[in-house]
């Protein structure tokens, strides 16, 4: 194994849409997210971070193997549907970066390189220095959700080592999970984190 993380922002992002596109498919494949994928759909999708000048990507390697990749941008550069529980709450959008995803092949967790995904992130938002706050947001699913794998821990206890809190806040987006035949909205929760 030879492990090394490196952070791209803006334009410095398009050489790894194809890696980010097929980790986040297989990723959001498991529990809870349970996500069908569409590689058409995540190109465009993480094509948002390229276009985004102070968007961050942090990707870790094995080698030249893309093994795992961590995501941001400020929240004015989000879709309607992230910002409006924040402007509900009277939040300026301006003020907050979001953390939009953290993916991580199953056989490199428990290794630390979430934490890194988590500080490395941070530490670009403080260089830009111009936001308050960080949050992203989780999908919420029943606890008797039939494909909840036994022994299944939600990283809940994580976040909160990262200095997030749970907030009343709820999006919903909408993807095709494993067993459905066609999309349906799903709620997810925001965290937050104060600078």
């Amino acid at each position: 194994m030879s492990l090394k993380i490196r952070s791209f922002s803006g334009r410095e992002v398009i050489p790894y849409i194809e890696d980010l596109a097929r980790l986040r498919i297989e990723v959001f494949n498991e529990f809870p997210y349970l996500y069908e994928g569409d590689m058409e759909y995540e190109r465009k999708y993480v094509r948002t971070f390229a276009e985004s000048a102070d968007s961050v990507l942090v990707i870790a390697f094995d080698g030249k193997k893309v093994v795992g990749a961590s995501t941001g941008l400020p929240l004015i550069h989000e879709t309607p549907n992230i910002i409006a529980p924040f402007l509900q709450e009277e939040y300026k959008p301006e003020s907050i970066f979001y953390f939009s995803e953290s993916v991580l092949k199953k056989e490199y967790r428990g290794i630390g390189i979430g934490k890194q995904f988590f500080q490395q992130r941070e530490a670009w938002v403080r260089k830009l220095d111009r936001f308050d706050y960080l949050s992203f947001c989780a999908v919420i699913r029943a606890q008797d959700h039939p494909r909840r794998p036994r022994g299944y821990r939600p990283l809940d206890n994580f976040w909160k080592k990262q200095g997030f809190q749970p907030t009343s806040m709820l999006a919903s987006i909408s993807w095709k999970d494993l067993d459905e035949i066609s999309e349906s909205p799903k709620p997810l929760k925001f965290w937050i984190k104060k600078l």
